[in-house]
């Protein structure tokens, strides 16, 4: 039979995470721009899956319809060579989508997992991944992905989603760092410690948890990060092959000056899909930042 005492203690906790909790989304739904934010990644991110999952044609192209102007038979047109721009950008955006998330939690979880190495060490463990976290940061990565494709002779997604997450886990680490380097000192973790609980179980079930809000916003922030950076990587030729529509390769046939001037459509509306998913993005992650950091609370 449990203890009274326990037991009322119990379900103080679980009044005091609920009346959190709520308060929480109380102060979520009352910032606008954070609402705004998660209506849109989530009505755009319903609308490339569904569109995915119809199989809508993106890929035939229509050698008579070319160029065409945004129309009833194609809402945003079509484009150099007759394929309709509605469905490149539906299908597009699930590719886009998929690399900034994936890309974002993989890096976020290697960076996790070697900040809580180097904070919760420390010594010459700390200053080897400070080092290395230094040279990632200060080498291009726009030459990796050049030289990824000068080693493998393609241009692939795979090779784009291993440059990013092998060079995007910076961030979180030193953030995920400098956290455990303040909370390792306190009286919880050295009783633990005292206790004789495994290194493993203090870093992973004691001390990450209390640094899990933010790395939820910044792997958050990151799906944008790594969304312009795939569209950049494409624009310029060096992203995932042609044959894969992500936004980013959608707006690389806006290079051609005549294309800029005279098919506003073929750039105007992948542009509009990559802004708005990008600042809706930043705007949700602003406000899971003022809900989650307890600097903020």
């Amino acid at each position: 039979m449990s203890n009274p005492t326990t037991a009322s203690i119990k379900d103080q906790n679980k009044n005091e995470a609920s009346s959190m909790f709520k308060r929480n989304v109380r102060k979520f739904m009352n910032n606008k721009l954070a609402l705004f934010g998660l209506i849109v990644v989530v009505l755009i991110t319903i609308a490339c899956i569904v569109g995915f999952i119809m199989g809508v044609d993106y890929n035939t192209p229509m050698l008579p319809n070319m160029k065409k102007p945004p129309s009833g038979a194609n809402l945003f047109g079509t484009d150099t060579i007759g394929r309709d721009l509605f469905a490149r950008v539906l299908v597009g955006g699930c590719y886009s989508i998929l690399i900034g998330v994936f890309c974002a939690v993989m890096s976020s979880v290697i960076g996790a997992i070697l900040g809580a190495i180097a904070g919760y060490f420390g010594g010459k463990m700390d200053t080897a991944l400070i080092r290395i976290s230094e040279i990632f940061q200060a080498f291009p990565q726009l030459v990796l992905v050049m030289m990824l494709v000068a080693i493998v002779n393609k241009r692939g997604l795979g090779n784009l989603l291993f440059i990013f997450v092998f060079t995007g886990w910076m961030t979180t680490f030193r953030m995920v760092r400098n956290e455990f380097m303040s909370i390792k000192g306190e009286t919880c973790v050295k009783v633990c410690e005292a206790f004789g609980m495994s290194k493993n179980n203090i870093m992973f079930k004691q001390i990450l948890p209390n640094v899990m809000s933010p790395i939820i916003v910044s792997t958050t922030t990151n799906v944008a990060f790594f969304i312009l950076q795939e569209a950049a990587l494409s624009f310029i030729g060096l992203g995932v092959a042609d044959s894969t529509p992500t936004w980013g390769n959608i707006l690389n046939a806006a290079k051609s000056v005549s294309v800029v001037t005279n098919q506003w459509w073929i750039w105007l509306f992948p542009g509009l899909a990559i802004s708005l998913f990008v600042l809706a993005i930043n705007f949700l992650g602003d406000g899971l930042r003022d809900v989650l950091d307890a600097k903020q609370q």
